[in-house]
C-alpha cells in the first residue's frame, strides 16, 4: 500500500518506554513494506519505535482482534508483552470494544488481556516452552542451562519460548553486564535459526530481579514484557526464584506470576498513550 497522498493516522505508546506506532487495521487493511516499516521507526527522519503494532479484525471466532507486531527492522515476530498491554488500552480508548478480559489471536497463538480498576493490564502470556526444538535452539538434549561459545568465549544461557524465542543470562552486576556485545552476537549465533532476544538477569532476591534484553531485529530496549516472563522462567526453574517477581527493567517495573509445569505466565504492568499523529510524507 502507497500512503503518499492519504494520510495514516496512528497513536504513539510505551510500555516502560518500550515504545510502539499503534496502527487501526480493523476497517480497512493495512499493508506496509519492510523498507516502509524500517523508514518510519527512524527515529530521525520518521515516528521512531520499536515496534509497530497492527491491530486487525478478528479472523477466528473464539477471540476478539487479531494483533501483529512488527520490529524496527521491519521483521515479523510472534509475540511482544509490553505491546500486548498497550494494545489493551488502544481498542478501548479507540471504542473498538468494551469487552474486558479480551482474548487476542497473535502469531503464537491467542493471549488474554484485562485492564484493572487500577489501569494496569495483566497478560496471560501462556505456558512457556523449554525443549531446544520449540525455542528453536540447537543442542543435543534439554536441559536448565547451555554452554554457547560466543566469539572465543563460552556463555552459560537458558532457553524459553514465551511465544517468541528468548535467552537468558544470569550476571553479577546488570550495570556490568556486555548487553550489546553478547546480545548482538548472540541474536544472530547458528543455534538460534530464528535468532533469539536475550535477556542479561542479575537476582537481587527471590522475588526481585533486575534486567536488561536485547531484542532481535531491534537492540537494547528500555523494557520488554516476554524477556521479563521468560527470564522469571529460567530462574523458577533453576531454583533461585519464587512463584511471584518483581522485574526491574530500565523503564520500570512488571510483576510477573508462574506456578510452574504446565500454568501459564501471567504478567502485569502500566501502558501508556503519547500522542495521536498522521503521517503524510512519502517513504
Amino acid at each position: 500500500m502507497k500512503f503518499i497522498s492519504t494520510p495514516l493516522a496512528f497513536t504513539k505508546m510505551h510500555g516502560l518506554g518500550n515504545d510502539f506506532m499503534v496502527l487501526d487495521a480493523t476497517r480497512a487493511p493495512i499493508s506496509l513494506t519492510p523498507e516502509q516499516i524500517r523508514g518510519l521507526a527512524d527515529r530521525h527522519f520518521g515516528v521512531g519505535f520499536d515496534q509497530l503494532l497492527l491491530v486487525e479484525a478478528a479472523q477466528q471466532a473464539d477471540v476478539d482482534f487479531n494483533y501483529r507486531i512488527f520490529n524496527a527492522d521491519g521483521s515479523e515476530v510472534e509475540q511482544c508483552g509490553n505491546g500486548a498491554r498497550c494494545f489493551a488500552l488502544y481498542v478501548h480508548d479507540k471504542g473498538l470494544t468494551t469487552k474486558n478480559p479480551l482474548r487476542v489471536a497473535t502469531r503464537a497463538g491467542v493471549i488474554e488481556l484485562t485492564i484493572n480498576n487500577a489501569g494496569l493490564v495483566r497478560v496471560n502470556m501462556g505456558v512457556p516452552k523449554t525443549r531446544p526444538a520449540d525455542i528453536p535452539f540447537i543442542a543435543a538434549a534439554d536441559a536448565d542451562f547451555y554452554a554457547v561459545d560466543v566469539a572465543g568465549e563460552t556463555v552459560k544461557l537458558a532457553v524459553v519460548n514465551m511465544g517468541n524465542p528468548h535467552a537468558v543470562l544470569a550476571v553479577p552486576c546488570i550495570e556490568q553486564a556486555a548487553v550489546q556485545r553478547l546480545g548482538s552476537l548472540l541474536e544472530m549465533h547458528p543455534r538460534f535459526p530464528a535468532k533469539v532476544n536475550v535477556g542479561f538477569m542479575q537476582v537481587l532476591a527471590r522475588d526481585v530481579i533486575k534486567l536488561r534484553v536485547y531484542e532481535r531485529g531491534t537492540g537494547e530496549t528500555l523494557a520488554c514484557g516476554s524477556g521479563a516472563c521468560a527470564a522469571v522462567v529460567a530462574g523458577i526453574r533453576a531454583g533461585w526464584l519464587d512463584a511471584k517477581v518483581q522485574v526491574l527493567l530500565t523503564g520500570g517495573t512488571l510483576l510477573i506470576e508462574w506456578a510452574g509445569d504446565t500454568a501459564p505466565v501471567m504478567m502485569q504492568g502500566s501502558a501508556s498513550k503519547l500522542y495521536e499523529g498522521q503521517w503524510v510524507a512519502s517513504l
